[in-house]
């Protein structure tokens, strides 16, 4: 039926066609004079017809046999790509750390993209976007015939929707299944969707190199901040990368990408996107590309925040889903608290002292506001050589454990949490203990006769005087015979010690003196008790945690709990501030003392000068460093005022710009006793 009925359509059509002209009605006479010359035209055109039609069901049935199983284009809307995990300070502003699998993405609104970025790359890769139907003929005719002339690959054919299928559903394999399949889908694709809309996806998914897909991750990648600060160069820059993100993202091929770069602004000018000065202008502006991947910043914070993620979510999740981790760190005081350590821990070299490590809390909210967990995560292991490469070789230092997390003997710092256990049995400080030789009993497998810090004995002292002065036979005998054992470890575990898991008679009466295993953390979190008058609450490390829509799925909700009452904890507070009572030791202008703030403050040296210490604290500051050695080998006799408390005062005094000048509340009036 077809192949009668074509043949007589296309008469008809033709001669309607040739009755309208002079020329025509000439030809159709001559043609049609004689019946044989009527037949042989009328079975060319049914042979013309067969053939036309053939064609036309052979292209229909390849399409419906290719496009029975491709994906539906909507399928955009449905998806979610892969986001990477962003760790941020508590601002918000400043990046720490991206946990990514094979793409490190960002997702950014089209009206977040700066018209320079979206115009460099539709002169590069699409001049036609917004007039073609998905499809850009003439535009593959005229990039083959430029490619052909100028000897390069410098014109794509592909559209920026033929791009977009081809990444998201199809492989690179070049053959003619795959392009049948991508023009199906883009012609779907263009109909359904707007432009901007497949402009916005496009933007968000192309891979730019450094494993960053998507505008917003490549401008953090090459240039360090995010797309919409770019200027017209950098988005030139960024759009010249397209091409062949892999080579042109490595270093040694710099000066080809610049190449690549000026071609697209010469692309955006003679689109009319931006005029030729402006080009000019663009070409000679300097580059600061980042060689690198940007170095983590804040390590050893971030990555005690990484493995609480991988613990909670999942590495896999955290790779591929998106979430936004505002941490509570103070970027601000975290530099500071790097350089205060990092040049303090070089000083003390001297002392045989190769590594620190600080932490500082809010002690109000329980907010870790720095964490520095070793001199330098960027330097080498030190002393002696190789001891970073061979195990079994102890280092003085090490960059990458993290020692405010560690396990070291806290000395005479925990004396503070014995006496608190003694303030709340109703003693006070001006009950006086002797500061005599004592021998204590056997413990272990032999006596135990402390000695004092200086070798003295000063009599009958308070316990005032004890703790501001840090006697060791005072604060033995508080411990035997007011707080008791038991109840001295139990202060400590209750505001915060966490790593005290023995039983009492384990460590005897010198835990006073630092007998146990103590964290920096630890010893920061429960000064901060003090510094709340018995109000405690546990470190936190995370305000909040968003999904990549924004929806928040954890928050910080911790609540202050009191675990001490507000007496002991001001007498503990009066003690440590009160720069009269330590001078005897200390000396009157000693690191502790500050002219302007209220600064409450304790140091610990471990027996053999294997660790050094200070913990100091206001009512809305606590910072601690320790200072020693990896291996936990001795300094050179030093205490920790000496090597611990430069990097503490360094720090302080620039983080106490930052906090209202608070004084602590005074005790009630004691009276006192002697025993």
């Amino acid at each position: 039926m077809l192949s009668w009925l074509l043949p007589r359509c296309l008469i008809r059509i033709s001669t309607k066609f040739y009755n309208n002209s002079m020329a025509g009605r000439k030809f159709y006479r001559k043609i049609y004079q004689t019946d044989k010359n009527r037949g042989i035209v009328f079975f060319i055109l049914k042979i013309l017809s067969l053939g036309l039609l053939s064609f036309v069901l052979l292209v229909f049935a390849l399409f419906v046999y290719y496009a029975k199983d491709l994906p539906r284009p909507e399928k955009f809307t449905e998806r979610a790509l892969n986001e990477s995990t962003k760790i941020y300070d508590r601002s918000g502003e400043t990046l720490l750390y991206e946990i990514y699998g094979e793409e490190k993405r960002t997702w950014v609104p089209l009206n977040e993209i700066p018209d320079a970025m979206k115009q460099s790359v539709i002169a590069t890769e699409d001049a036609n976007f917004y007039n073609h139907f998905g499809i850009d003929f003439i535009g593959i005719v005229r990039a083959f015939w430029a490619d052909i002339k100028t000897g390069t690959l410098a014109y794509g054919g592909s559209t920026i929707p033929q791009q977009l299928i081809r990444s998201t559903f199809l492989t690179l394999q070049k053959s003619a299944q795959r392009k049948t399949r991508e023009i199906i889908l883009t012609l779907e694709l263009d109909r359904r969707y707007s432009k901007d809309q497949i402009l916005e996806w496009y933007l968000n998914q192309i891979p730019f190199g450094r494993n960053a897909y998507g505008v917003q991750a490549a401008s953090q990648a090459y240039f360090g901040k995010p797309v919409s600060e770019i200027s017209v160069a950098e988005a030139a820059t960024l759009a010249a990368l397209i091409q062949i993100p892999s080579y042109y993202s490595a270093g040694e091929h710099l000066d080809e990408l610049i190449i690549r770069k000026n071609y697209v602004l010469n692309r955006m000018t003679s689109e009319g996107f931006i005029k030729k000065e402006e080009a000019e202008s663009a070409k000679q502006e300097e580059l600061n590309i980042v060689r690198i991947s940007q170095p983590i910043k804040a390590p050893h914070f971030v990555l005690y925040i990484k493995d609480y993620l991988i613990q909670q979510y999942g590495e896999d999740f955290l790779k591929v889903k998106g979430l936004k981790v505002y941490t509570s760190l103070d970027w601000g005081l975290q530099e500071a608290a790097e350089k205060a350590v990092r040049e303090g821990a070089t000083t003390n070299e001297a002392y045989h002292a190769y590594n620190a490590a600080m932490v500082a809390i809010d002690p109000k909210t329980g907010e870790i506001l720095s964490m520095v967990g070793s001199k330098d995560w960027y330097a080498t292991s030190s002393y002696p050589e190789g001891c970073d490469l061979t195990p079994e070789l102890d280092c003085l230092f090490e960059p990458y454990p993290n020692v405010a997390l560690r396990g070291q003997q806290p000395g005479s710092a925990f004396k503070p949490f014995v006496y608190a256990a003694a303030f709340k049995k109703g003693y006070n400080d001006k009950y006086v203990v002797i500061d005599e030789e004592t021998d204590f009993g056997v413990w272990g497998n032999e006596h135990y006769i402390p000695q004092n810090y200086d070798g003295k004995f000063r009599g009958p002292v308070t316990l005032r005087q004890s703790l501001a002065q840090s006697l060791n036979i005072p604060s033995v005998k508080v411990l035997a015979y007011l707080s008791g054992l038991n109840d001295g470890i139990q202060m400590a575990k209750d505001l915060g010690i966490t790593t005290l898991t023995q039983p009492s008679s384990f460590y005897g009466l010198a835990i006073v003196l630092g007998g146990g295993d103590v964290k920096l953390l630890d010893m920061v979190s429960s000064y901060g008790v003090f510094a709340t008058e018995g109000l405690k609450v546990s470190p936190v490390s995370i305000l909040k945690i968003e999904d990549s829509q924004g929806n928040i799925i954890e928050q910080n909700k911790k609540d202050p709990r009191r675990v001490l009452d507000k007496e002991p904890a001001r007498l503990i507070n009066d003690i440590l501030s009160d720069n009269e009572a330590r001078t005897p030791i200390f000396g009157a202008n000693s690191l502790m003392y500050f002219k302007d703030y209220q600064v409450a403050a304790k140091t610990g040296t471990t027996q053999d000068y294997r660790d050094g210490w200070i913990i100091g604290y206001t009512p809305s500051l606590v910072v601690g460093v320790w200072a020693g050695n990896n291996d936990n080998s001795s300094m050179w006799k030093e205490p920790g005022v000496v090597v611990a408390g430069p990097i503490w005062r360094r720090f302080i005094d620039k983080a106490l710009l930052k906090f209202p000048k608070e004084n602590f509340t005074k005790p009630a009036t004691t009276t006192g006793e002697t025993g």
